[in-house]
């Protein structure tokens, strides 16, 4: 690594750029979350996956095909890229089926633990070594998720295994996701992700259109589609400025953010116990990534 102050001074801008688009990304994730929970309480589940994606389709296609023409299609590893678009609907569709019956902040609290259960798949699964601090870390993060949940209390239904499913899901999600990123063109990564949700939605959409009336209704699905659409771009930006370990603990300003949207819209502030396990989800997730960042300088 370069200790040339002339380089580092021109790689901090693009360092901070990326920190202040990750936030921005963040906290259009969240006002998603909370517009989906409550149009999701007049609107069918399967209608509002449908449009979020095909807004986010229709306008990555607007956006993009003028600049780069058919061949931001191209890819050798079609296969990959339709997976990753079908685990992604289906964490999406977790995810509003979640927001269905949790609050925004805690249900985010818990969804933010993906990290921690990616560490989780790489070494069990991809033989990778982790320290016993990185598991102490994934132990913290996965205690705070039981807080939250409470598995016993009178609270605790079927539903509140909801985010754990869409954990494992976005989990896979992310690691074909850094698969697919050492060859692949995001945009194009993008463009699979958005029109594959988009196809799968509306096989269901014939089967559970309802006509709406309220304008409000329909205001929200425009702004759920926005907000999806603006946060992914703002993350490829971000990515492009700097590298992943610098801008993961970033991402869990997105539970600040999730608890605001939360209080404001529902008026619903967390208990005590379901704060504790949120800040410990957080602390664990945001050190974690700072650990990484250690070990790679450490690497290099």
């Amino acid at each position: 690594m370069s200790s040339d102050p002339a380089a580092l001074a021109l790689r901090r801008p693009h360092a901070l750029a990326g920190i202040a688009l990750v936030v921005a990304a963040s906290a259009c994730f969240a006002a998603l979350d909370t517009t989906t929970k409550y149009v999701s309480a007049s609107v069918p589940l399967l209608m509002a996956l449908w449009f979020r994606y095909l807004f986010q389709a229709v306008a990555t296609t607007a956006v993009v095909l003028p600049q780069r023409g058919r061949a931001v299609w191209r890819t050798h590893h079609l296969p990959w890229h339709l997976l990753r678009g079908v685990l992604l609907i289906t964490s999406s569709l977790l995810a509003f089926l979640s927001l269905r019956y949790m609050p925004v902040g805690e249900f985010t609290a818990i969804v933010m633990i993906t990290p921690l259960a990616i560490t989780l798949l790489a070494a069990t699964l991809l033989k990778e070594q982790v320290s016993p601090l990185r598991w102490l870390l994934v132990a913290g993060g996965f205690a705070g998720t039981l807080i939250i949940i409470r598995p016993g209390a009178a609270s605790f239904g079927w539903s509140s295994l909801l985010p754990l499913a869409l954990v494992a899901s976005n989990s896979w999600f992310q690691v074909l996701t850094s698969k697919l990123a050492r060859t692949e063109d995001p945009v194009t990564m993008h463009l699979y992700t958005g029109w594959t949700g988009t196809l799968i939605a509306s096989l269901a959409l014939p089967f559970v259109w309802t006509t709406l009336t309220d304008p409000w209704l329909w205001a929200g699905l425009g702004f759920m589609g926005l907000m999806a659409t603006v946060g992914h771009f703002m993350l490829i930006l971000a990515y492009y400025r700097a590298p992943a370990a610098t801008l993961t603990p970033y991402l869990y300003s997105q539970i600040a953010f999730a608890m605001l949207g939360g209080a404001i819209v529902f008026s619903h502030v967390p208990d005590q116990l379901s704060l504790f396990g949120i800040v410990m989800i957080a602390f664990c997730g945001a050190a974690g990534a700072w650990l990484t960042v250690r070990e790679r300088r450490a690497a290099a």
